[in-house]
């Protein structure tokens, strides 16, 4: 009882702040509603309910005041909460906002302005995106009848091509459509940007640091402040903007949110959000076949036997980083075959699962001591009984219940989506691309993992305008890019990636993607008003992904990269490269840098020679042609201070390459791997991609008011909303508002 008067109060705590409809968001929770990747650091602990009586006071309390803005970070921060120290201090903050209560309403009274209720041009814009959406292959369907809404979209309003970024990376481009900037303005240039240091790979758009003091007690570390954590994007996203002026946004899954920000209204991280173990990504597979691989590309092997009629194993959780010199967290795992099905116990959890089926979400608990743990969940997919036995189990994503980081704002939104829509993925890349490339997930596991975590993202969208009279909803879609990386090479019959693959039974797998998508927008369509804005729009397009080619071999090839002791190879993240010889090197799925001096640690080339070079290899590259087919890999090369300008160009690579149809950066060459190979053929099921020159894949942009323009950038999507709001875009924005027709004519940006 005591848990759902809390869950309540929480939910009616979250109605009342934030502007949704009581009685429509929160009474069916009443009612019983169910409540080897790049590493960030070490993953977050939080409590278990011992202080639930607090939080009920406390909740009783914020209901009459302002909610705090405020986050535990990661690692054993957590655990402190548990202390009665802290029981004190949530007793004494709970005092001071019951009493400061007043004179902050006065102050909001005097100063404050009133949220906006349709004094603009429109009432609502909803901008859905998904992520991928080729215009040529809406053309083909839409030619065809086979989507509807999207036709219906063109046909009362606008269907246009949307000019991507330079390069086509989702992290650049959804950073480029949040802030209306070029990169050298965001400073989000690929997914990974070097360490100019180490040379190693770092996230581009996140830092997770460890706490910096702690206490140590005995063989117990007590973090005495929080972990550094800190989002590496720059400039405003425009929502932060329309919150300035008391227009409300809802935020969800937009790509480069994590960590999220501060502003006036709702959101939901998405892309780079890491897993409980701290990583982007990582899957565990438990097998009895001992020529499985120990390690494979995003997961890890476990070998288990059986113990009598059963297996009994462990899945490894994040480090504990409480107890000093501690190994990582894990709950027990055991396997009772039964038939055709087994009986699985995981931690506290038993469910019966048959053979080929995958599971809903289980809640798990990594315990680290005393009224502390690490809240996450997982999917299990039970591949084989037979031998050899396989056994799925996905990355440990964290509980939006129980967030052991900060995923959402305010930090409670995660907590209340899952009360009431149920639980849900939180990892930024929750679609394991990396399983099904090493074949422990089929195509029809993939797809079942991909639908899933579709439909949690419809009802966010849904819960979102449903509850939204005024203001903005933001919600991206994955399902779109992840389906067409994987499923591409159905499209092409003489792929590499069909050597030994099915080419028939999910030959028709992105098409069905298109139609599923445009019926969930005829949904969204039915609930727009004659005063709202709808924009279905895309980052990028799609090409099919057939040979990889290994920059860094090219530029050892071409003398401006060399390995010591000229050995034949250089091993994973350049570890056998001489940086005393090498004048560039490659990182990342599209850039080129020079080992320049004063910015890199061991840079070569003096600063007054690094352009000269730069244009030198530019030029070099795009005459790069496959011996295989005699055809031209690259389409052009870009140096940076040609098309980036802003504070952040001097991280940028100094040169981007526009691979051509059908190319992209090899997988050896994306982990600094440098060999005599150059070009080789792509045979993992990742088969499409849109790593290539912009120019081949434009997104697409759907509104369904008519709009005053031949042609749209991604870089004027931030500023068009903003001004059909009313509000004028920033001078740091590149782009420009286009003309989109309302109740109220066209809306300017001047």
């Amino acid at each position: 009882m005591p848990k759902l008067i809390g869950d309540v109060l929480l939910c009616r705590f979250f109605s009342r702040k934030c502007g949704y409809d009581l009685n429509r968001g929160c009474h069916g929770y009443a009612e019983g509603l169910s409540v080897s990747q790049l590493k960030y650091g070490q993953a977050g602990l939080s409590l278990t309910p011992i202080l639930r009586t607090v939080i009920i006071v406390v909740a009783l309390v914020a209901v009459l005041s302002d909610p705090a803005f405020a986050y535990i970070g990661p690692g054993a921060g957590f655990a402190f909460l548990g202390s009665f120290l802290v029981f004190f201090l949530i007793f004494f903050l709970a005092a001071a906002l019951f009493l400061t209560w007043p004179l902050r309403l006065l102050w909001r009274t005097v100063t404050g302005k009133k949220s906006y209720r349709g004094g603009g041009p429109v009432d609502r814009v909803v901008v859905v995106g998904l992520d991928g959406l080729d215009p040529e292959r809406c053309e083909r369907m839409i030619e065809t009848g086979r989507l509807p809404n999207l036709e219906a979209m063109q046909q009362e309003g606008a269907f246009l091509r949307l000019q991507t970024t330079t390069p086509p990376i989702s992290p650049v481009a959804w950073s480029s459509f949040q802030t209306g900037s070029n990169p050298a303005r965001h400073n989000i240039f690929d997914f990974m940007t070097p360490d100019r240091r180490t040379y190693l790979p770092l996230l581009s758009s996140a830092h997770i640091g460890e706490s910096r003091r702690t206490l140590k007690l005995g063989k117990y570390r007590i973090p005495l402040t929080k972990p550094e954590l800190r989002l590496l994007r720059k400039s405003k996203p425009f929502w932060t903007i329309l919150g300035e002026n008391r227009v409300f946004s809802t935020v969800l899954r937009v790509p480069i949110t994590f960590p999220p920000e501060k502003f006036y209204g709702l959101s939901l991280s998405a892309m780079c959000v890491p897993d409980l173990r701290g990583t982007q990504g990582t899957f565990t597979y438990f097998t009895d076949d001992t020529n499985a691989a120990s390690i494979y590309a995003g997961g890890v092997t476990t070998e288990v036997r059986r113990n009598g009629d059963a297996f009994e194993t462990e899945l490894e959780g994040p480090p504990n980083t409480l107890v000093e010199g501690a190994d990582s967290m894990r709950v027990s795992l055991s396997i009772k075959p039964n038939g055709n099905s087994a009986d699985i116990t995981i931690g506290d959890v038993n469910l019966e699962l048959e053979a080929g089926a995958c599971s809903d979400w289980i809640a798990i608990n990594f315990k680290a001591g005393i009224g502390v743990e690490a809240s996450g969940l997982v999917r299990l997919y039970l591949k084989s009984l037979s031998s050899p036995f396989g056994l799925y189990v996905s990355p440990i994503h964290i509980d939006p219940d129980s967030p052991a980081l900060p995923i959402s704002h305010p930090v409670y939104y995660s907590s209340y989506l899952a009360k009431k829509l149920g639980p849900f993925a939180t990892l930024g890349l929750a679609e394991d691309t990396w399983a099904l490339n090493e074949r422990v997930l089929d195509e029809e596991a993939f797809l079942e993992q991909c639908w899933r975590h579709h439909e949690e993202r419809e009802k966010m969208i849904e819960d979102a305008i449903d509850h939204t009279r005024y203001g903005c909803v933001v919600c991206v879609f994955d399902t779109t890019d992840r389906i067409q990386h994987m499923f591409m090479r159905y499209d092409d019959e003489n792929h590499p990636a069909n050597r030994d693959k099915d080419t028939e039974i999910h030959k028709n797998a992105i098409d069905d993607l298109y139609r599923r998508c445009d019926e969930m927008i005829g949904r969204i369509r039915a609930k727009m008003g004659p005063r709202d804005v709808l924009i279905v729009m895309s980052d990028h397009g799609f090409k099919s992904f057939r040979r990889g080619i290994n920059l860094n071999s090219w530029l050892r090839k071409e003398g401006y990269l060399a390995l010591k002791d000229d050995k034949e190879s250089s091993g994973e993240w350049f570890a056998n490269v001489d940086w005393n010889r090498t004048r560039a090197y490659a990182l990342g799925l599209a850039g080129i840098f020079i080992n320049k001096q004063g910015r890199e640690a061991k840079g070569i080339v003096s600063p007054d020679d690094a352009e000269p070079l730069a244009r030198e290899i530019a030029s070099k590259v795009e005459s790069l042609t496959d011996p295989e087919t005699d055809k031209r890999a690259v389409i052009k090369s870009y140096v940076a201070r040609d098309i980036y300008s802003g504070p952040y160009l001097d991280n940028a690579p100094d040169i981007v390459v526009g691979y051509a149809d059908g190319y992209r950066a090899s997988w050896d060459g994306v982990t600094g791997y440098v060999n005599d190979t150059v070009f080789e053929d792509n045979t993992k099921s990742w088969s499409g991609d849109h790593c290539i020159d912009p120019s081949l894949v434009p997104g697409s942009f759907f509104c369904n008011r008519p709009v005053d323009a031949k042609g749209i950038r991604m870089i004027d999507i931030a500023p068009t909303v903003l001004s059909l709001f009313g509000v004028k875009k920033p001078p740091y924005m590149d782009g420009k508002a286009v003309g989109v027709e309302t109740g109220s004519g066209i809306n300017s940006d001047e």
